[in-house]
């Protein structure tokens, strides 16, 4: 069967008639950075969680503090979210205490989804920040 030369002209013409602008408006990226920005229920187990496999000792922490959690913008975020300011002091791998550390959990939809503890970004995000004190994590054992 053959097919008649015009077919060819006229239907890429007839597919950029169907299409439509896919890329979402600024109010739908909004609407979708928001629709994670959900309140933590259990942040400080979430946090003693993550900690258990993040810290190489994590048994005798020190020095626990988090902060409540709070709505903050982080360095080269678009907008704002949820954080929590956690400070510690672990054992390192020789077994001596490293100081005092800082770092940022960050949730979203109501769940820990990363830690960040660049010193830049922690200093920006933390800084004057009350903490209370967290014995949750004092007692993580390993």
């Amino acid at each position: 069967m053959k097919i008649p030369l015009f077919l060819f002209a006229v239907l890429p013409m007839l597919a950029a008639c169907g299409t439509t602008d896919i890329e979402p408006t600024q109010a739908q990226l909004r609407d979708a950075w928001e629709s994670t920005n959900v309140a933590p229920v259990n942040y400080k187990a979430d946090i003693v969680a993550f900690m258990r496999t993040y810290l190489n000792d994590p048994a005798h922490v020190r020095n626990a503090g988090v902060s409540a959690p709070a709505r903050k913008t982080l360095p080269g975020d678009p907008a704002e979210r949820i954080v929590s300011c956690v400070r510690f002091n672990a054992k390192k791998s020789d077994g001596n205490y490293a100081g005092n550390k800082t770092g940022i959990a960050v949730y979203g939809s109501g769940k820990l989804d990363r830690f960040i503890d660049t010193p830049k970004e922690v200093k920006a995000v933390c800084e004057n920040v009350a903490l209370d004190p967290f014995p949750e994590l004092e007692r993580l054992a390993r």
